[in-house]
């Protein structure tokens, strides 16, 4: 799937992770497991800030919240995604939050003026990373799927 860039001064503090560096591949699989995603077959290593994981996933949508999960944990900057899609779906546009950001503006942004209302497909999108439509925070990155 590619390389994805992530701030990494920013996002969940796992277990054995800093600024300077990712946490341990077994903690960033429980962290993915945490989100409820399918870690099994997942080969993940860690080279400093670097995760590599690969291994298959079910389908984009799954491929794409592994990476985010993996990359929206404190220390991590990079994560070179070797995964392979069992059901190819047109990819999500990632998207970086910036401060004063909602799922609403973000919604307006994407998909265009008077959109706002579909923040919901952001929201479900990014579920189970996203807890509330409310809780995002600068520098997080999410997926922002296709409109049907």
């Amino acid at each position: 799937m590619g390389l994805f860039k992530f701030i990494k001064s920013v996002g969940e503090k796992v277990f054995g992770s800093s600024e300077a560096k990712a946490a341990t591949a077994d903690s960033l699989a429980q962290e993915v497991a945490k989100h409820g995603l399918d870690v099994s077959g997942l080969d993940i290593k860690v080279d400093g800030d670097r995760v590599i994981v690969g291994g298959n996933a079910a389908d984009t949508a799954a491929a794409e919240k592994v990476i985010l999960a993996l990359g929206n944990t404190l220390g991590v900057a990079e994560v070179d995604s070797k995964l392979i899609v069992n059901a190819e779906a047109p990819a999500s546009v990632m998207y970086e939050v910036k401060k004063g950001d909602t799922l609403w503006k973000i919604a307006e942004a994407n998909y265009g003026k008077g959109k706002g209302a579909k923040y919901d497909v952001i929201f479900e999108a990014n579920r189970p990373m996203l807890s509330h439509p409310d809780k995002i925070y600068p520098g997080q990155i999410l997926r922002i799927p296709p409109l049907a």
